[in-house]
């Protein structure tokens, strides 16, 4: 594990060295001036665009990254076409634009936009960075005056220190940790430190082991998604692959009932403890492995710090401060467990029967923690009856024990009472249809007088899978005046799922948003047009949530980045349709 940090390090080091750049602006009498080597120019068309235009000089050209435009939100941003590959002294490898260049700031558009950008000549100069102001007209809606939290966070990573937004992000982690996303962690690394009767010092090096390399993950993963723009959400959402990590916790749970246990072929097991004698309670690598999982699968889910890393990498292209805030937002995440099951592992009473007790529970947890990586691909209704069987399980586990240890079962008994009653509740309510675990019997009342299903939330949505349908979408809305919200969504998001039952199943939201175009945009599938989906605006992942106005603009300042309780996305509506 000592190798891989030091390799982590070294990467991050020679990335921050191939950022490095001294930018010499020396100017020579043979040179062109800069406004004569790249002629800038703008114009309104009558669609309503603004074209802004360069003409570059034969031997000179411009950097693709050095291109700014403040006073523009992210869906009036121009979209930068694909430069030419390049290297030079000045920026290492890059992308330039040589001859000329053309873009177009959408309609709608308004107020003054300050243009900037930066060129360079063949022959060895960097100009300083130019600028012009264009007047779009008009002024900028009210609601543009802020900012989202993805883009205040992304804002505070540009204008702090390092080692503010390393603390930032650490304090961010700290508070994702209690978050539903995050919770699975904790059975995970309670089972590999309680469960193996680690000592303090050994615990404490499990559980960092498990920590760092869940962060580790987690950084790299980001880092990868926001530079290569691929949906890796959906990648590491494949049926397959959450099948055989579930299975793999299945695995893991049986050694804790006894069913068998888990050991290394007899010589290598031999060598490792000729090494490691006096080092119990627990592998370092074993540890390292299932962080790495549990950073790949049961992670936190899309937040807003999670997005403002992303989109600063996107925009900026720094890659390696952006590496460092997410593995700090890791290290956070994993703060408060570390110590829950070290510090924390110090009350509980000496060796004993119990220990036995206490991996029973782990064994539970373990499978629990299987239902939870395979949800986003099972039926809603045969994940519940899933549950249902598993708490009857644990139902029979709590009776028995009861039995044995008498001095428990004034507890025990009635616990495995309650979990057999809602355990066969579950089934029952799966067996109708039922999708809520604390409610599995309403699908039996949740039926019109006429006998049929009441409409869903989901009927209300129109569903748009590719680029084409968006626009098509978005220009009737713009035609008739009308409100839009998009509703970045897939299959496999947890989270979307969750909003879908407890927001926009509620009827008094519904009813607000009575009159607002409502886009699902589905990016279930790791395809081409839901990768443009997520471009379109710059989106990280589902679930997000846009207000387009009704002149075709984004209220930017109102994006809603993650899962958030009905009053919340009620509050932030109110105030989205009041800045108009």
């Amino acid at each position: 594990m000592s190798r891989l940090i030091v390799f982590f390090f070294l990467l991050l080091t020679g990335l921050s060295q191939a950022y490095a750049s001294d930018n010499p602006f020396e100017q020579k009498a043979d040179f062109l001036p800069a406004n004569k080597a790249f002629v800038f120019t703008s114009e309104p068309l009558p669609s309503g665009e603004t074209r802004l235009h360069w003409q570059i000089t034969d031997q000179y050209y411009l950097y693709k990254k050095r291109f700014k435009f403040d006073g523009l939100n992210a869906a009036q941003t121009p979209v930068l076409p694909q430069g030419q590959e390049h290297s030079d002294e000045f920026f290492g490898a890059t992308q330039v634009y040589r001859d000329s260049l053309e873009l177009l700031i959408p309609a709608g558009a308004s107020g003054q936009v300050k243009v900037s950008w930066q060129g360079c000549a063949d022959a060895g100069l960097c100009y300083p960075p130019q600028s012009q102001t264009v007047d779009l007209g008009g002024t900028q809606p009210a609601a543009e005056q802020g900012q989202a939290q993805d883009q205040s966070l992304a804002s505070s990573l540009q204008q702090r220190s390092l080692g503010w937004s390393l603390l930032l992000f650490f304090g961010l982690g700290l508070l994702l940790a209690f978050t539903p996303c995050s919770l699975p962690m904790l059975p995970i690394l309670a089972g590999l430190v309680v469960g193996s009767g680690a000592s303090p010092g050994r615990g404490f090096a499990v559980a960092g082991s498990y920590v760092l390399s869940m962060a580790l993950v987690y950084a790299s993963l980001g880092v990868l998604a926001a530079l290569l723009g691929a949906n890796l959400q959906a990648l590491l959402q494949q049926p397959w692959l959450l099948g055989s990590f579930a299975a793999l916790f299945v695995l893991l749970a049986l050694p804790m009932f006894g069913f068998f246990e888990l050991q290394l072929p007899g010589a290598l097991r031999d060598r490792l403890e000729s090494a490691g004698r006096g080092r119990k309670g627990g592998s370092l690598i074993g540890a390292g492995v299932l962080g790495a999982l549990s950073g790949l699968l049961v992670g936190p889910c899309m937040t807003a710090p999670l997005a403002g890393a992303l989109l600063y990498i996107a925009q900026s292209g720094n890659a390696v401060q952006g590496g460092l805030v997410l593995f700090t937002l890791g290290v956070g995440i994993g703060m408060p467990l570390l110590l829950l099951v070290t510090v924390g592992s110090r009350f509980l009473p000496k060796p004993g029967a119990w220990m036995n007790l206490m991996k029973g529970l782990f064994g539970f947890l373990f499978l629990g923690t299987a239902l939870l990586l395979v949800r986003p691909v099972l039926d809603e209704s045969l994940w519940l009856a899933l549950w249902g069987v598993l708490l009857l399980i644990v139902a029979g586990s709590l009776w028995q024990q009861a039995q044995q240890f008498l001095r428990v079962k004034a507890l025990f008994a009635p616990l495995g009472l309650l979990a057999g009653l809602w355990g066969s509740l579950m089934l029952i309510g799966a067996a109708g249809g039922s999708t809520d675990p604390w409610q599995p019997l309403q699908v039996y009342t949740a039926k019109t007088v006429a006998g049929s299903p009441s409409q869903t939330a989901h009927d209300a949505f129109i569903t748009v899978n590719n680029p084409a349908d968006l626009e098509r979408e978005l220009a009737a809305a713009k035609a008739q005046g009308q409100w839009v919200m998009l509703d970045y969504y897939a299959d496999w998001c947890v989270s979307c799922k969750v909003m879908e039952k407890k927001v926009f199943g509620q009827p008094h939201v519904m009813q607000a948003l009575n009159g607002v175009r409502l886009l699902r945009l589905d990016v279930t599938d790791d395809t081409v047009a839901s990768r443009d989906l997520l471009s379109r605006y710059q989106v990280p992942g589902p679930p997000t949530f846009i207000w387009i106005g009704p002149n075709g603009i984004e209220r930017r300042a109102q994006r809603i980045t993650g899962e958030v309780n009905a009053e919340t996305f009620l509050n932030n509506w109110q105030a989205t349709r009041e800045l108009l």
